[in-house]
């Protein structure tokens, strides 16, 4: 399935991750690796292959084909895949709610394209899926992630101790939320 999301103002589209999207994401996974590990977990060295994150995106095709969970790369208009952003853990039933998390190449951070990532994803979690809550929990001394989750009108809801293992210590995590009715009727 190809879906694809445009904020052409500030020049960017998201599309579900495919198969044929492995390269691009290892490329994008080795070019971070050293800057990106103060905030996600150890990982193998297996990780780090194309056999792995091939196998990563056949499981959140399947995931997505569950309503489980959605993995788009941000990509700049001319094509070139600068980050990921994923709908997860989605819950149905009286919850409708799920968590997000993304991650954006060193280089191209403090430019807006995380803060406008994060706004199509609120739209179409939101529109396209129904969903009634997103949430996100970051590390506290995250700044630039705190400050992409405020300006898309996230609000904090507390400190989640030693939630997530990161980097190899159990981490406590700043929990935020949105709810749909904060991002449909600011469209209105």
């Amino acid at each position: 399935m190809s879906y694809k999301l445009y904020d052409t103002a500030q020049g960017i589209y998201l599309s579900l991750l495919q198969l044929t999207d492995a390269e691009d994401l290892l490329s994008l996974r080795l070019h971070n690796r050293k800057e990106h590990q103060q905030f996600e977990p150890l990982r193998d060295n297996d990780y780090f292959t194309l056999d792995s994150q091939r196998q990563l995106i056949a499981q959140r095709i399947e995931d997505s084909r569950q309503d489980n969970a959605y993995m788009f790369g941000i990509y700049l208009l001319s094509g070139e895949l600068i980050g990921q952003i994923t709908i997860s853990n989605v819950v149905r039933g009286v919850g409708q709610f799920a968590d997000i998390g993304y991650l954006i190449d060193h280089s191209q951070q403090g430019k807006g394209y995380t803060t406008a990532a994060v706004q199509l994803i609120l739209k179409y979690a939101f529109r396209s899926l129904g969903l009634h809550r997103l949430q996100a929990a970051i590390l506290p001394h995250n700044n630039g992630s705190r400050r992409v989750l405020e300006k898309n009108g996230f609000q904090a809801e507390g400190l989640a101790r030693r939630f997530i293992k990161i980097n190899g210590e159990w981490q406590d995590h700043r929990t935020y939320a949105i709810l749909a009715e904060d991002v449909l009727t600011r469209e209105e």
